[in-house]
């Protein structure tokens, strides 16, 4: 079964009602709650260890998150909705950002949990066997937390220590020490963890040593990348899915293609949703977003009313025509299985250009309709031309009608105005496994492994009787390649910032393929700057300043 959803949302909401017990405990503890009391049962670690999982849901799944891993890249640009333009195409991005400051405050509160179960494990009355488990997940945690922290911001504020009091000072920390330490953490983990949980969304050795491979990844480790890599893909019964669009069925996210997720519950009661009185410090949203970001403005269409099936729409992020010129669909199934094209009319229209229900209302597409064709239609066209320029990608439409991703839609949704979802967020898949493997691979110049392992990902995407023309060659590979194939296999999965930043190609394909954050992005956007409230907090101002770039 999944871990409780209730044991996630109270574990939060009662490790927040401590802290600020702890922050007035000379005036009045009406609990008469303390760290000391809680985390010496194993029934209260327990709650601090649900605790630390929930954190990683204030980045996948949400808003934020999204901004923050997928724009600013070569794959997306704004919709007329987008919130965090500054994430976007950089032109404004400063400390002011209001997405970096909440994600800032949030990773560092996961870390200072993470910090505060592994230091008191030994006095948390769990058996030998429960305390290995948990600190590895703990451990796994802090350096998820950390890798997180030191690739957004830099080497900014580190510590490994429980912080029970307010900080007037920070740190500049190194970036090797934060790896050093995020590769003892996940050697910690990857010995300690089993290879299965009964609790799906738990760490598990697996999961531990793909990050680990990713890690590897990051920082030039290419042989280590590749044979825990190769471990993962051969060692735990992981298998792709036969059919790529299969993995978006909300009836189908526990399957074996999984490494790895952040698990949201069917009873959106017991997600992460803000109450003021019993979870103060959830999200105002709470749950998986994902359904209402990608999606288009389709209700302002001839035949179409805004329905659950067809989503509710924010259209804040919008694909670039890069992305979609990427995909081949007469052979790559992804294409369609990842985007959606075509709306149904779920309204009948009378006049001049009639709708019966079950009639097509709208056509997005990524190709130019002849205008004659255009006219003989009843529906609605959104075609090449009318949304960008062919020639430089720019956005010439009105940013609120175009192709979209489909990924994260929910059909299951209780009514049209739900904001939650019960989807899942994947964070690792085999599918990047295998991508990983096979980057590593490529710099290593084992090019007959890394065209392998390409090949395994692109013959699953292949269309009926297409599995030969998917397949490639090393005449095709190229670290440029290992990027595009990452992007058809892996959009909006909150990994492209971190690809391009990995392979040191952020600037140059954003500026090759983006011509709205292309013509902003600087080298020194390699960081993100640190949220100014964060600044002004602290007195040792001299020695704790604001990323190279940014005021």
């Amino acid at each position: 079964m999944k871990i409780s959803r209730i044991s996630l949302g109270l574990a939060a909401c009662a490790l927040a009602v401590l802290s600020s017990c702890e922050k007035q405990l000379e005036e009045y503890n009406p609990s008469g709650l303390t760290a000391e009391t809680v985390y010496t049962t194993p029934a209260g670690f327990e709650t601090l260890v649900n605790a630390a999982y929930s954190y990683t849901r204030w980045w996948y799944g949400k808003e934020d998150g999204y901004s923050a891993s997928e724009m600013g890249t070569d794959l997306w640009q704004r919709g007329a909705g987008d919130v965090n333009p500054d994430l976007t195409d950089y032109t404004t991005l400063q400390g002011s950002s209001r997405a970096l400051e909440a994600l800032w405050g949030k990773l560092y509160a996961a870390v200072n949990l993470c910090n505060a179960g592994i230091n008191r494990i030994g006095q948390s009355g769990m058996t030998d066997a429960q305390k290995k488990t948990r600190e590895g997940e703990l451990r796994f945690l802090r350096a998820f937390y950390y890798w997180h922290i030191v690739e957004t911001w830099g080497g900014v504020h580190f510590t490994t220590d429980e912080t029970t009091t307010v900080q007037t000072t920070a740190n500049r920390t190194p970036i090797e020490t934060f790896y050093k330490q995020i590769f003892d953490d996940l050697n910690i983990a990857v010995a300690n963890l089993p290879n299965t949980t009964t609790e799906y969304g738990r760490v598990t050795k697996p999961a531990a040593e793909a990050f680990l491979a990713k890690m590897h990844l990051t920082r030039g480790n290419n042989q280590e990348a590749a044979t825990l890599a190769q471990r993962v893909i051969s060692s735990y019964g992981y298998s792709l899915q036969a059919n790529y669009a299969d993995l978006w069925s909300m009836t189908n996210l526990e399957n074996k293609e999984i490494v790895w997720a952040v698990n949201y519950s069917k009873e959106l009661s017991l997600d992460d949703k803000r109450d003021d009185v019993l979870y103060p410090d959830g999200h105002p949203r709470g749950a998986n977003n994902g359904h209402l970001l990608w999606t288009m403005k389709y209700d302002d269409q001839p035949g179409m009313t805004r329905d659950i099936a067809n989503g509710r729409p924010f259209n804040r992020y919008m694909p670039s025509l890069f992305l979609l010129r990427l995909f081949d669909e007469t052979k790559d199934s992804r294409y369609l299985a990842s985007f959606k094209t075509a709306w149904i009319a779920n309204t009948a229209v009378t006049g001049a250009k009639p709708l019966a229900k079950g009639d097509t209302a709208i056509l997005a597409t990524k190709k130019e309709i002849p205008t004659s064709v255009e006219n003989a239609k009843n529906y609605r066209t959104y075609d090449l031309s009318k949304v960008y320029n062919p020639a430089t990608g720019a956005v010439v439409g009105d940013r609120l009608h175009y192709v979209c991703l489909r990924k994260f839609d929910d059909p299951t949704r209780p009514t049209i105005a739900e904001e939650q979802s019960a989807r899942d967020a994947y964070v690792i898949r085999l599918a990047d496994v295998y991508l990983m493997a096979a980057e590593a691979n490529f710099k290593l110049g084992n090019t007959t492994q890394a065209v392998t392992q390409i090949n395994a990902v692109r013959e699953r995407a292949a269309l009926p009787g297409k599995v030969a023309d998917m397949r490639i060659t090393a005449a095709n590979l190229s670290l440029d390649f290992i990027l595009d194939e990452r992007a058809r296999e892996l959009a909006g999965e909150q990994l492209r910032w971190f690809d391009l930043k990995r392979t040191n190609r952020l600037v140059p394909r954003v500026k090759a393929n983006n011509p709205e954050a292309g013509a902003s992005i600087q080298d020194y956007h390699m960081l993100r700057p640190i949220p100014q409230r964060q600044l002004d907090a602290i007195q040792n101002k001299a020695e704790f300043i604001q990323n190279q770039g940014y005021r």
